[in-house]
Parts: structure tokens; sequence; C-alpha cells
């Protein structure tokens, strides 16, 4: 018999991934570790090694392929059976045909049976159940898990559709939605509140107004977009904005790019200013944990870089920023942004962010609302900076100067932070990027 190479659960909720490579084909042989496929999940790549050793029987997957935790990727051949097994089953076997016809002598008796009690016992829907006996658990993602959790639906009674016997979101809100399944339910025993899922309408058919073209997402853009519905359906977010005066501190960085560290941006400064602002509020740099109801405060900075490449955006990590100095931190940054572009980063690269960072000034704009990155909770933005002229002193003796400001925009979640802890954050991010000499040695 074929052995099965099934996709693994990587965790963290993630329930499908995209062939990127396929490395052998059908009669090629392996070794136990050779790597055979290459995934793309999370926006890193991943690269599968064999778990068998012989003649691979088939590739059931092709590069392009979006395919489920559970599903076949490729068979290998069983090959012969040891003598040993052989003569074992031969026995068997004889066994089995001398033990035959009492066998089909009791099968009978036992169906006749079974057609009696059927007909003597009112009809009754029991659904087919790849699990078996119910022993083991029913096959599905934590996704799944969760969405049956909150709509009260029992796994058990749900006609899977998915591979494998696996039951699917869709499998699970049909269930929910018929009552007649759970008879011993009555509506005044259901809770109160009852969670919503939202389902998108049906598209109209675009071709009869015109041309079209359907491009399919992969890759980078379908984790991209993956992501942003989950930040946008799981985060009760509001924006907060401020501009900073950066005046004395861009005439620091210039002098700094004209010596050694010359890969020292403004973004570097704000990210060690980001750290003391986020000392200073620590739940911008937390979590919640919304099945426990705790909040989740991390005492570490891990900072993701908003990444913008030819494929989407991919936000790599930049691991204890608050101990790295200025120039090892660019050196960092520059060196994940490479490997960003390049699309050569890591799982371990873009995981265990704990606050982003996200600029748009090299390309333009001032402010915008960035998309918090689940599970963190705040993002700040950064537009332009630019020259501005700035009324300095008061009603009775003022002058107008030129001064360089920063615009600012934090994204926060507002079941953690609320809108006086968000202009206290930037009001205090502004006051150590106007005064460099305080926020640096701080830093």
């Amino acid at each position: 018999m074929p052995k099965e190479f099934r996709l693994g659960d990587p965790g963290e909720g993630i329930a499908e991934a995209e062939i990127v490579e396929v490395h052998v084909s059908a009669g090629d042989e392996v070794e136990e570790g050779d790597v055979v496929i290459i995934i793309e999940t999370d926006k890193a790549t991943t690269e599968l090694p064999s778990p068998y050793a012989g003649e691979v029987a088939s590739i059931e997957v092709d590069v392009g392929d979006v395919v489920q935790v559970g599903e076949v990727l490729m068979t290998f051949s069983d090959g012969e059976a040891p003598a040993q097994e052989t003569e074992a089953e031969e026995t068997e076997a004889e066994e089995t045909e001398a033990e035959e016809p009492e066998a089909e002598e009791a099968e009978a008796e036992e169906a006749e049976t079974e057609a009696e009690a059927e007909a003597a016992e009112p009809e009754e829907a029991a659904p087919a159940r790849a699990q078996g006996d119910g022993d083991g658990p029913v096959p599905a993602s934590p996704a799944t898990r969760r969405l049956a959790r909150e709509l009260g639906v029992d796994l058990r009674a749900v006609e899977p559709s998915g591979p494998s016997g696996r039951v699917t979101a869709e499998d699970v809100r049909p269930a929910e939605e018929a009552p007649e399944e759970r008879p011993e339910e009555r509506p005044e025993e259901r809770p109160a509140a009852q969670p919503l899922v939202a389902e998108a309408p049906q598209l109209p058919d675009f071709s009869q107004w015109g041309e079209i073209e359907r491009v399919p997402l992969h890759g980078v853009r379908r984790s991209t977009a993956r992501n942003m519905t989950i930040s946008w359906t799981q985060i009760p977010y509001v924006t907060h904005f401020d501009v900073a005066d950066v005046t004395d501190l861009e005439a620091f960085r210039t002098q700094q790019a004209a010596g050694e560290d010359a890969n020292v941006t403004l973004m570097i400064l704000v990210m060690k200013a980001v750290v003391a602002a986020l000392k200073e509020f620590p739940r911008a740099n937390a979590s919640v944990d919304a099945e426990s109801g705790e909040i989740v405060l991390k005492r570490y900075y891990n900072l993701g870089v908003a990444t913008a490449t030819e494929d989407g955006l991919i936000v790599p990590v930049v691991r204890d920023v608050d101990r790295l100095s200025v120039a090892e931190l660019a050196a960092e940054v520059g060196r994940l942004t490479e490997r960003a572009r390049a699309h050569e980063v890591s799982r371990d690269d873009v995981r265990g962010g704990t606050f982003t960072i996200t600029n748009t000034g090299p390309i333009g704009g001032t402010f915008f609302t960035p998309l918090i990155r689940f599970p963190e909770a705040a993002i700040l933005g950064m537009g332009r900076s630019a020259l501005e002229p700035v009324i300095d002193g008061d009603l009775d003796d003022y002058q107008v100067v030129a001064r360089m400001r920063l615009p600012l925009s934090l994204s926060y979640d507002h079941r953690i932070l609320d809108g006086a802890d968000a202009a206290r954050f930037l009001s205090f991010l502004a006051d150590l990027l106007r005064q460099p000499e305080d926020f640096l040695l701080r830093v």
C-alpha cells in the first residue's frame, strides 16, 4: 500500500499553504530528509523534507496549488513486503478462507436482525462520519473549531465536505442555521447575544458590462488579503493623529549620515524613540487574549517594519530593538528589508512582533489609517516630513519660522487603549523626537 505524505499543521491557526516548488517527479528515488516540496505560508517559504525513503509513486499537487492542512502532497511506493510478513499474510488468508462459510452465515443473520430493527423504529437522520465511532478528534482547522464554539455547534453532528472527512467553516454555518437538527434546544434557552458571522454577498457578473480579466491571489498578496481581513474583523481600532517637530533630529541624522553611520535614516531614530514610548505605555506593546479575557503585556520589544515589495507588503521583525545601538539597528533593518524585497525572508523573520511601524514618507502623503497587525495592539504610521511655516511665540510676541515636521498616525486597539492613552502616547513620542539629545540618552 502506498505511503501518503500529507501537509502537516504548521500551527498558529494556519490552515493552508501554496505550493511554490516541487523538486521530484513520479519514479524518483529519494532519501528520508531530502527536500521534496517548498510551500509558502504567511509570507514565508518553508522547505518540506521527505518523511520516507524510497520511490515516489505519484505527485498530487502542482506549483501554484493552494492546499489545506491534511491534504496529500505525494505518495511513495511501499515496495515488496518482507518474506516473514508475506508468510504471515498467507497463513492468515488460509485461516480466513476456512472461516468464510461460518462468517457469511453470521453476517446474513445479523443483516436480517438489523433490517427488522430498522422497520420497527422510526426513521432518524444519522450523519455519516468519516471519524468512525467518534472516539477520535474531528478533523477541522483551529478557525473552524473556534467558529463552532462561538455558534454552539457540535462538530460530530456536522456532515463534513472537506478532504479526508475534514469539517469546514461552510459545513458549520448551515448546521447552526438548522434548528431542526437540534430539537432539544429551544429559542428561549439560547444565549441572549449571538456572534454575527458576516457572509460576503455574491458578486454580479461583471462581464455583462464589458471585458474583464481574473487574476488569482497568490503568495504574498493572498497572505496580505487574509491577514488584513483578520485585522479588520477582529480588532476594534481607532486612529489618532499628531505632528512631531523633527528639525533638530533631522540635523542630527544628517550629521550621522555624513559620517560612518550612512544607513541611519529617520525611520531608525523613530524606532528607538518608539521603544522608549512603549516602555512608558506598556499596553501599546500588548495583545488581547479574547478567550481568557486577559491583556498579555510583553516585556520585550520586537518591532515590525512594513516593507513594500513587488509581490506585496512584507513585515520583517527586528528583535530586541531596545538592546541594539543606532548603528546595529540600521544594519539589521537594512539586512531584513533587503531579504524581504528579494523574497528571502524566513518564517521566523516575520513572527514575534510586538508593535509595527509603517512609513509612507519616501512615497508621499501625510496622515493615513494603517491596519493593526493581529494580534498586536497598535501600529504607527509615518508620513512625509517637510519644512513648514510655524508660528513661534505668543499673540504679543511671535515670529514665523521654518520647521521640519513629521505627520504621525497611531492606530490602536480600543479594547486595550483609550483615546486619551493614544493621545498621550503620540504626545510623548513627539516630545522625544523634538528633543533628540534627551531621547538618545534614554536609548
